[in-house]
Order: C-alpha cells, then structure tokens, then sequence
C-alpha cells in the first residue's frame, strides 16, 4: 500500500541520533500510513546497522550515497520517496507522540504546498541544549518561529514539509547550507505555493551540544543571510540587522564606560538580567537562567558578525558569494 506520508531525514556520522529519532517514530500516533527515507550522506560512521534493528517495526528505505549536503540529501530522498507528501526532518530530533496527527489534521482542514513547525528542548537535553534552545526560539531574542504566522513564515528543515508538486515545481533543495531551507521557501512563495506555519507540529531538536559549535552554526546563518536577500529581493526585513546593531551597540557602551558613562551599558545589563529571569523561569533552573545569557551572547556575536561581513562582501562589494565564502556551498552530486 502506497504511504500518504514520506519522512526524509539526512544523516551525517550520526547512528545515535538516528537511533533517538526512530525510537521516537516508534511511538507515533499513527493515525496514517507512512514511510522513513533515510540518506546517509557520505558518513564515514554509517546508521545503517541502527536502521537494521528498526526495520521490523517501521517502514524504512535506507540509502548511502557520496557526501553533497544535507540539501542535496533530502532531494535524493524526496525521489526516491513513494508519498505525496514529504515531511523533512534533521537527525538531531525527537518527535512527540501527536506529531503526524497534528500534522494530518492540519492539512485535512487547510491543505498547503509547504509547512514547518516550531522547535522545544526535551527533558533529556543537557542543560546547555536548553539554554540554546531558549536563545534560539525566545520571544526576547530573536529566535523562534520567523513571522509568527503563515504571512512571512519560512519553513526551516529541521521541521518541515513539503507536496511533491511542489518539489518537482521548484526542484527542491539548493546547494547552499545552511539557508537552503528559507530559499527554497521563497522560491516557492514566488511560485505561487501556499505555505503555513502549523503551530501544534512541534519538533525536540537538540540542536549544537558546545558553544564553539553553536558559535559556527549562527556565524553561518549570519553569512548566508545577506545572500539569501540578494537572490530574493525584497526579502530583506531590518531585523535581520539586530544582531549586528546590538553587538556594534555593546562595544559602544563599553568603550563609554571608560569616560564615566554607565548609562548605555547599564540597559545591555538589565536586557541581560530579563534574559537570565525568563530563561530560568521557564527551564525551572537558575543555572540554565545564567547559561542563556551566554547563549545570547554567542548567537548575536557570531549572527551579527557573520551578516555584517556578508553584507560587505556580497552587497556592497558586490563580490560572487560562492568565491568569498566557498563554505557554504556543496556540489551536487552528480550520481544522485
């Protein structure tokens, strides 16, 4: 029997993950029939002996293929996928009981081409996930679910899904990364795609486990920001600025310090402080509390870092993104 749903998750040298992740699927709610696609990206430490233990339970595909990136990866899923719906997810997550039901019942009453969802901490996370979990989906900061609504919302692919009309419409994923999930979402908006935000659809994702690999991951996300707002004009919006303005901001506070003016540093402070009380509040942990502070330092530096060199380069410079940051580009593969 043909499955109504396809999940495809791309996995990179990560079998405990996957394991999680399925383990997780076991449980679903299955009110509907579906399938798992799993790709192994070119991993050196492969999951196909995790996937073994789990195909007496689940439905699974599992395929190897040479390293092309994780958008690349979902393209060679979505193809080899039977479904006419596909439901991307990273590695790094755990799904919630309700989660295809929320899904489906979603979709049976406002069906659309390209949907996400938001992202929470499990209980299990160590205590720095949770902190960069609150840093990347507080309302303080600026995390979360981009838009808060379908107007604006963009997908991101640790959560998301996509029709097959659409995915043969728009030839899926490009081969910049990260960013090749909210350009693919705009390129499907400009297509004339319907795309919502399903609330309820909620993901765990455990997201970077140190602060240096937390630093990198939003350090690209500022870099491929100014990219994605020259591919797709009028797909700017100033807050993308923030992190670059409130680093600048902080630099000037401190060097304002040394004349004897306390003011400018003193709201960087009580900013720090509410970020440090909400966080702990809703994690329960003043240590967690204190942990998020550090987090909104990482993810505003490297963000704001990162988008400020971008928009040097790319937009003022007017320099070809693929040279100046070869990075966060992948080829394709050509076997795939």
């Amino acid at each position: 029997m043909k499955p109504e749903y396809s999940f495809i998750v791309p996995v990179y040298n990560r079998p405990d993950e996957i394991r999680e992740l399925l383990e997780s699927m076991r449980k679903l709610i299955s009110i509907r029939s579906f399938e798992i696609v799993i790709v192994e990206d070119g991993s050196s430490i492969r999951s196909n002996e995790v996937v073994r233990q789990f195909s007496e339970d689940l439905n699974i595909s599992y395929y190897y293929k040479s390293n092309s990136g994780p958008g690349d990866s979902r393209n060679y899923g979505m193809k080899k996928a039977k479904a006419d719906y596909y439901l991307i997810l990273d590695s790094d997550v755990i799904l919630p009981e309700n989660y295809l039901k929320e899904v489906h019942n979603f979709l049976a009453n406002d069906y659309c081409d390209c949907f996400g969802g938001p992202d929470a901490a499990h209980s299990s996370f160590s205590d720095i996930q949770k902190a960069i979990d609150y840093t990347m989906t507080s309302f303080f900061t600026t995390g979360g679910i981009r838009g808060g609504s379908s107007k604006g919302f963009q997908p991101r692919s640790f959560n998301m899904g996509i029709s097959k009309e659409a995915f043969e419409a728009s030839k899926g994923f490009g081969q910049i990364h990260p960013g090749e999930d909210p350009d693919l979402s705009l390129r499907l908006k400009d297509a004339g795609f319907k795309i919502c935000l399903i609330p309820e659809a909620k993901v765990f994702h455990k997201r970077r486990i140190d602060w240096d690999k937390f630093y990198t991951q939003v350090n690209k996300f500022g870099l491929v920001r100014p990219i994605l707002n020259k591919w797709h004009p009028g797909s700017g919006k100033i807050t993308y600025w923030f992190p670059t303005l409130f680093m600048l901001g902080f630099l000037f506070s401190s060097l304002m310090t040394f004349t004897g003016t306390w003011f400018f540093i003193s709201c960087y402070l009580i900013y720090f402080l509410i970020i440090g009380i909400d966080a702990a509040i809703k994690n329960k942990s003043i240590y967690i509390g204190l942990l998020a502070i550090r987090a909104v330092f990482v993810q505003f530096s490297g963000y704001g870092i990162g988008f400020l060199i971008s928009t040097i380069k790319t937009e003022i410079m007017n320099r070809q993104p693929e040279k100046e940051f070869p990075q966060l580009f992948f080829k394709k593969d050509v076997g795939a």
